[in-house]
């Protein structure tokens, strides 16, 4: 991952992507730890995180991390769920937030140098070539190494760099907040850990 200085950074993460990586490679994010890393590697202009959220819930396990986001230094870009049946009858949420990342990503490809996108998802192939075109440097930020991977190909390919999230987990992930009683039987201890930041999308 190539960084200079005096690169003015944008950061843009899809917020479930990013969730649904870490959890498959068995880590939350520590969002404050990203932040800090990002800061070291250049000149950090904008911190964006998307996500959909469900209304009229009286508590939705994702508000807290939305509002401790807003309050450290990243721009929230939220839009309500839609509410769909599944296959099987179930009830489900989709928000999907590819518009605003691509709309914002052409408007700071004139402002940055370099743009980091924390997504694997391939639709973004084409954006990262528009952002390109403009002379901005495009990093993508996802993993290949769960199961299934979470990078497409195409995406990885078109990207000045690919960083593989595994690479990053010692550096802004921390354990993944297991149920206790998994946590027990995997150490044979309770977990201990009294940090009451919220680091996980829901």
């Amino acid at each position: 991952m190539t960084f200079y200085p005096t690169d003015r950074l944008a950061l843009f993460i899809d917020g479930a992507n990013l969730y649904s990586a870490a959890k498959g490679l068995g880590f939350d994010i520590d969002y404050r730890k990203l932040l800090e890393e990002f800061r070291k590697r250049g000149v950090l202009i904008r911190a964006y995180y998307y996500t959909a959220l469900v209304e009229d819930q009286e508590y939705s396990p994702i508000r807290p991390l939305v509002d401790w986001l807003d309050y450290n230094g990243f721009r929230l870009v939220t839009k309500p769920a839609r509410e769909y049946t599944d296959a099987q009858g179930r009830k489900r949420w989709r928000g999907d937030m590819d518009v605003e990342i691509a709309v914002d990503m052409l408007e700071m490809a004139g402002h940055a140098d370099h743009l980091v996108l924390f997504s694997g998802d391939g639709d973004f192939r084409v954006l990262v070539e528009a952002v390109q075109r403009k002379g901005a440097r495009v990093t993508v930020v996802s993993t290949v190494k769960s199961q299934p991977p979470m990078a497409s190909d195409d995406l990885r390919r078109q990207a000045d760099s690919f960083v593989d999230l595994a690479d990053l987990a010692d550096i802004i992930g921390r354990p993944s907040r297991l149920p206790r009683f998994i946590q027990e039987s995997r150490t044979g201890s309770a977990d201990r850990d009294a940090d009451a930041d919220v680091d996980a999308e829901a």
